[in-house]
């Protein structure tokens, strides 16, 4: 089954390892085969993971980019472990994502650990009120 891909002009997205950026015109396309597909949005960089909930994120977004989980599996436990340290009610989350990357389901993941990111948000907005 095809995956349909709207572009709206100038976004971006990866698709295996290249990246494609949109010309000025929205574009709409079909992906067929076995590729890691990330759109523009739910793609962060060193620069962009600066929290701890992002930088998990940018963690597992590596693994799935490089179909690499053993390479970022010791980082990715140290992330878990400092993060359930500091807010352990985010332990069912971390552990549904964790089952995810173990049964090969990494962009599944991705989504799992999105959900932290409002909630880390109001966490750190509170703490520095």
């Amino acid at each position: 089954m095809s995956l349909r891909v709207v572009l709206k002009p100038g976004e971006r997205i990866i698709i295996g390892q290249s990246l494609v950026t949109n010309s000025e015109v929205r574009a709409t396309f079909l992906i067929d085969g076995e590729a890691p597909i990330l759109r523009e949005k739910d793609i962060l960089t060193a620069d962009t993971a600066n929290t701890p909930v992002k930088r998990l994120y940018l963690c597992v977004q590596l693994m799935y980019l490089e179909n690499d989980i053993p390479k970022y599996q010791d980082l990715y436990m140290g992330f878990v472990k400092d993060l359930l340290e500091a807010v352990p009610s985010f332990r069912s989350t971390i552990e549904t994502a964790s089952r995810l990357i173990l049964s090969g389901s990494l962009y599944n993941s991705l989504k799992e650990i999105r959900k932290l990111f409002a909630r880390e948000e109001e966490l750190l907005r509170r703490s520095t009120a």
